[in-house]
């Protein structure tokens, strides 16, 4: 996909520059300025989570495409990476993704646990009270973040983890 976009840029660089037209190419290394999206203004890579119970992922941007592979987890966080119209460019905690309607996506934060399992603690910090462990995979509510540590809710239970251990969040992101 990358490669068709470099050669459509590049042939509209070759054309502008043949009829005299100025275009400015920036890239994200040479702004300190955030990427935003095409259609919402939004930045990205942005995380959000899937609104329905299941989903398909597209290899591209219409349903004319084919579905690669179908989401079957409702709260399931993703990562916004592209927009297109109506369909949002989306990759999971395994760096798999694909194209899906931007209607089946919540602005509600979530994480995924990616530890073998990890503690819950009552505040931001190692040596505090465990208030649940969990598992790996399990798919909590985002609350908020603090350099190296969040807070999630899952199952009733609510509690500190480090950022490290949890994927749904960029690790310089903080949330109030």
């Amino acid at each position: 996909m990358f490669k068709h976009v470099r050669h459509l840029l590049r042939g509209i660089a070759i054309l502008a520059v043949a009829f005299g037209m100025g275009v400015p190419v920036v890239s994200a290394q040479q702004t300190s300025d955030p990427i935003l999206g095409a259609v919402t203004n939004l930045p990205l890579p942005r995380y959000v989570s899937l609104k329905v119970s299941e989903a398909n992922i597209r290899r591209g941007p219409s349903e004319s495409h084919r579905i690669d592979w179908v989401l079957l987890r409702e709260g399931t966080p993703l990562q916004i990476t592209a927009e297109f119209e109506h369909w949002r460019r989306v990759r999971d905690q395994d760096n798999v993704g694909g194209w899906i309607h931007y209607s089946l996506l919540s602005g509600h934060r979530t994480v995924v646990v990616q530890a073998q399992r990890i503690a819950l603690r009552a505040d931001p910090s190692e040596g505090t009270r465990t208030v649940a462990l969990a598992e790996k995979g399990v798919i909590a509510s985002l609350g908020t973040c603090l350099p190296e540590w969040c807070e999630i809710e899952s199952g009733g239970y609510e509690g500190w983890v480090e950022k490290s251990g949890i994927w749904g969040v960029g690790q310089a992101e903080i949330r109030d």
